[in-house]
Order: structure tokens, then sequence, then C-alpha cells
């Protein structure tokens, strides 16, 4: 199977997530995705279906690494445990982190990641992560073999923590580009996330765009630096991933940068 790009399941919410749901795909060696249950998320007084996804990396040292956690299941949860040692939990941006403390409830032991401005998200929806370090541009010495990272700058709207696992040459994403394909979207909804800016073949979202006035040059600067690092594939939290041509592709998204 490859992430976001096999058949479509049963409606949920409006959407057809990529299922089966909750259960380990291996994309890479020592790369897996897993594909989310639908969540909701709020624009104004419109609230939205997304379909959600995380990925785990195997790191060097041979501890795992869980990059935007989905909500567990006592199976997932299985399937992780005959992987290994849970020894990070990642927060990429602000609006992926919900699902974090039922992981740390299971892997007490593991190390939460803040990313910027997620802390005040969670304190403003009532809701208590148990965060214990930040991220930062360059990666901490735990995974610096594993990955290239750098906080994505420019939008208003969101600062993203961009992952780079060198050994698959997977670019990881989560909402700096969103690829919904229109047959996975009731019409209801459809429109919407078109104006939004989230449906296939990709682009970064509108709010984004739209908050990075001013700012571009920093924008621009990041992602010229995910461009050198020339991706093979890129994984995306909610969408279809670009698993082939992902440069051209990335361009594509990225063009309100030119």
């Amino acid at each position: 199977m490859t992430p976001g790009n096999h058949e479509p399941s049963e409606w949920t919410d409006g959407i057809r997530p990529y299922g089966p749901l909750s259960t380990l795909k291996p994309l890479a060696d020592g790369l897996w995705w897993v594909d989310g249950p639908v969540a909701r998320m709020n624009f104004g007084p419109v609230s939205l279906p997304f379909p959600t996804r995380m990925v785990i990396v195997r790191l060097g040292s041979g501890g795992l690494w869980l990059w935007s956690p989905t909500a567990p299941t006592p199976e997932l949860f299985a399937e992780v445990d005959m992987l290994g040692r849970v020894e990070h939990l990642v927060s990429p941006n602000r609006f992926h982190y919900a699902a974090i403390p039922a992981w740390k409830a299971r892997y007490p032991h593991a190390t939460v990641w803040a990313s910027p401005g997620v802390r005040e998200r969670a304190r403003s929806q009532k809701l208590d992560v148990p965060f214990d370090t930040d991220l930062q541009d360059a990666a901490p010495e735990a995974w610096a073999s594993d990955f290239e990272q750098l906080i994505f700058r420019g939008s208003r709207f969101v600062e993203e923590v961009v992952f780079f696992h060198e050994a698959s040459s997977t670019l990881i994403l989560a909402d700096l580009v969103m690829a919904l394909e229109q047959e996975r979207v009731q019409p209801r909804f459809r429109w919407l996330l078109s104006l939004g800016g989230t449906m296939w073949p990709g682009q970064t979202p509108r709010e984004v765009q739209a908050t990075s006035w001013g700012r571009k040059p920093q924008a621009r600067a990041c992602y010229q630096r995910m461009l050198g690092w020339k991706p093979q594939r890129v994984l995306f939290a909610h969408g279809r991933c670009y698993l082939d041509d992902a440069v051209a592709q990335l361009e594509h998204a990225f063009a309100w940068l030119r």
C-alpha cells in the first residue's frame, strides 16, 4: 500500500478516510505511517472534517519517533509495542497535539516535544498536554543523525516544524500542504475545502498564505532549504501524499512563494 493513494473506505463524517485505519503501514525501511480517524477543525463558525495521519520512524538508536500521533486504539498500541521502545512524541505545529496525552500515558518514559505555539494552544483548549521540551530549528542530538529539520517561518497563523528523514529521502509536512482528493470529500464540504486551498493536487492552505504578507522572504528561505534536501517523497497529515516527482509537486504547491 501507499499512503493516501489507495482505495477509499466507508464514508465517515463526510470524508472517506484512507483505510484501514489505526494500523501500521510500512513505506520504507524503518518508516511507517498510520491513517487515523477523521477529525474536525474549526474555522470561525464552520467545522470541517479532515483525514488524519501519523508517522513512525525507527531511529538509528533503535528507539521509535512518533510524529503527530493520532487517536490510538489497543490494537495500534500492540502493533507499536512490537516495533520497539517509543522514545519521542512530536507535535509538529500548534494544531497537532490532542492525542499526545493518551500516548504519553501508555509510554511515560517518552519525551514529548512541543512545537511553536502549541503550549499556549493546548492551554486555551483546556487540555493538559505533558510537554517536556521545545523543538528548535536544529535537530536535537537524539535524532540529529536521522533527520534534518527547520521551523517554517513566515506565517502569523502557524509556524510548523518540518522534518526530512535522510535514510528514506522523505519530507514530512503537517499542514503546510494539504491535498484532499475530491472523490473522498462529500459535495457539502467540497466547496469550502476548495475555498481554503486544501484540495488535490495540493497547496499551502490559504490562511497560511494570507498571514505571510510582509514575511514572504522568511517563508521563501525555508522553502528553498526544503527543496535543497531533494526529497523523493512527501508525507502529509491530511490527504494524498506525493510519492513521485516530489520536487515538482512541491514547486506547484508552493507556487505562491515565487
